[in-house]
């Protein structure tokens, strides 16, 4: 455990939908960007890198950029991503990334989506708060937004 405490941010809800509902609205890019806000060029696929231009008032001006680690169908989504990139004119991609993990368990009553965003602590000592911080918000927003999307 690291000294900080502020190594790892980690959510879950349950969702009212069946677990193949969940891991489409997660895994289809489509489906993602829905609910994340983000337009994507192409699909998610292990191995691969995924952009797009975010759609969340505000941010428009910002592309996301993912790796996709892992897709183990209907149990585990993982991609790596450099958190709070913000600033249209610092180079993110000397900087360590962050591994972002939707889980789904099948439960009664529908899905519990936890999700794990991991690797803070190896970020530049001069963003690392405020990474966390806005990423730490952020999910808050997005576990409801996914929430709304496979209830709708």
């Amino acid at each position: 455990m690291n000294a900080s405490g502020t190594d790892r941010i980690e959510k879950q809800i349950l969702l009212r939908a069946p677990r193949a509902r969940v891991w489409r609205a997660l895994t289809d890019a489509g489906e993602f960007g829905e609910w994340f806000r983000v337009k994507l060029d192409g699909p998610f696929v292990p191995g691969g890198r995924t952009t797009g231009h975010i759609t969340y008032p505000g941010y428009e001006h910002l592309r996301m950029d993912v790796l996709v680690e892992r897709m183990e169908a209907e149990t585990l989504f993982g991609f790596r991503w450099h958190p709070a990139a913000v600033d249209p004119g610092v180079d993110y991609s000397r900087e360590p990334s962050t591994l972002v993990e939707f889980h789904l368990e099948a439960v009664t009553g529908g899905t519990l989506l936890r999700l794990v965003e991991s690797g803070f602590d190896q970020l530049p000592a001069d963003r690392r708060e405020a990474a966390y911080r806005q990423n730490e918000g952020g999910w808050a927003i997005q576990m409801d937004n996914i929430q709304r999307h496979v209830a709708g």
